[in-house]
């Protein structure tokens, strides 16, 4: 334990300055930047967050080609957001079809004349799209990570472990190389797999016995599956401190079910590849509200207006870091609930993507309906909507302990014959996108 401790120690306090200098990047200075501006007060916070609003759209309207064309053609002045920030309504919003169609015109500089870092979007909610940022905004993205785990108590020379897809060709050895580097110097370890099935389930929980991480970083449909397996071959048992969700929407069952055989705390946070992390439940008075603490030093966040007041809309998101290619008033694709607290912006009700409405016999059902429907049925573990299929797949992962006779029946008495119901395994379950995501609906 204490070498363990002085490897990390060792690695954050010497290593990870070394390579930082040696790569020609400033994290560490934009992690300082940040903690200075959350001690700042909510209403100084609110007029400095305006402040970068203006500068980068203004920018974006003087230097990007796609905006200073849109901006042209609405006759809209940035500067009118100096004298109210209504008038950002008058911009349209920014989608992923724009971002892919059009292309090097969303950009303010030739990539060949600037560093930049390309980082592509999962593809779990339609086509992928490129995300170019700059150095300093690639800085900044990395600093606001820092700073959302050390306000959780993680410090970096504590260990981490992060789950990741394993894809079936090879890396160049000068990737692999700086992979490595990476991992030692952030004193983090990764577990690659491209299966769940015990197995592979098996070879993760040796290995995590093995690491015993502080925290560990992964899909919540993995920890979930694992949790589940666990479960069944030893009962609870503790081997990480804290679980931070990521890349899918957490939601309660899967965070009870880790909470109660891991005995770890169960951290969600909402980042995109567009972005980075730019919400977080930093102490423990966001999770008794189910909530994350929005970075307001990252971005602009808004929602597109619901008919129906209090209840989840698409999030609205601009970053004010990224100067090489500028997103401004993006679609995310997400629903939640933006709150003001004199403490500063809070979301929650985070409900998933809008594609997550799927049609059974007819009616229209979100998949937390259907969630609860299953629930209701009980003996079911994780569910998934196959829609590539004239009739419907519903596949269905049964516990040890239940009777799949029987809740085929019962939910037949839900739906007739309107899906073809398959009791299946983790392992069968579909994963989309290129980071291989799990979601409960999967499209044509």
């Amino acid at each position: 334990m204490l070498l363990n401790y002085l490897k990390g120690h060792l690695r954050a306090q010497f290593f990870y300055p070394l390579t930082e200098r040696f790569l020609k990047r400033d994290i560490r200075g934009k992690l300082a930047k940040i903690k200075q501006h959350y001690q700042l007060p909510f209403v100084m916070r609110q007029k400095v967050a305006q402040e970068q609003l203006v500068k980068i759209v203004s920018f974006a309207g003087k230097e990007v080609p796609f905006y200073r064309d849109l901006f042209k053609s609405i006759r809209f002045n940035p500067e009118k957001l100096l004298e109210d920030l209504a008038f950002l309504q008058d911009i349209p919003y920014l989608t992923k079809d724009i971002l892919r169609n059009e292309g090097e015109r969303l950009l303010s500089k030739p990539l060949k004349e600037v560093r930049h870092h390309a980082c592509k979007t999962g593809g779990s909610t339609g086509l992928s799209a490129v995300i170019y940022y700059d150095q300093e905004a690639m800085d900044y993205s990395a600093a606001a990570t820092l700073f959302a785990r050390g306000s959780i108590g993680k410090k970096q020379s504590m260990s981490e472990l992060h789950f990741a897809s394993r894809f079936p060709e090879a890396f160049p050895l000068r990737d692999r190389l700086r992979e490595h580097v990476k991992c030692f110097v952030m004193n983090r370890s990764n577990i690659f797999f491209d299966k769940l099935d015990e197995h592979s389930l098996e070879i993760i929980w040796q290995t995590l016995k093995k690491k015993r991480p502080y925290l560990v970083h992964a899909h919540p449909s993995t920890l979930y599956a694992l949790a589940c397996y666990v479960e069944k071959k030893e009962g609870k048992k503790r081997v990480f401190s804290v679980f931070e969700s990521s890349g899918e929407l957490l939601v309660s069952y899967m965070q009870e079910k880790i909470q109660k055989i891991f005995s770890c705390h169960v951290i969600d946070r909402y980042g995109l590849a567009e972005f980075g992390v730019i919400a977080y439940q930093t102490d423990l008075s966001f999770k008794e509200k189910n909530s994350l603490r929005v970075f307001d030093s990252e971005g602009w966040m808004e929602m597109m207006p619901s008919s129906h007041p209090n209840e989840p809309s698409e999030i609205v998101f601009t970053g004010f870091r990224n100067y090489l290619m500028p997103l401004i008033r993006y679609r995310t694709g997400d629903l939640g609930v933006l709150s003001k607290t004199s403490l500063g912006w809070e979301l929650s009700h985070l409900v998933g993507r809008i594609h997550d409405i799927v049609s059974i016999g007819g009616v229209q059902y979100a998949t937390h309906t259907v969630q609860d429907i299953l629930d209701r049925v009980g003996g079911i573990q994780e569910f998934q909507i196959d829609l590539r299929h004239t009739l419907p797949k519903l596949l269905l992962v049964p516990e040890v302990s239940a009777k799949p006779d029987e809740i085929k029946a019962r939910l037949q008495g839900f739906w007739a014959d309107a899906l073809e119901i398959l009791f299946v395994g983790h392992d069968d379950l579909i994963r989309v996108g290129h980071r291989a995501k799990f979601r409960h609906v999967v499209q044509s």
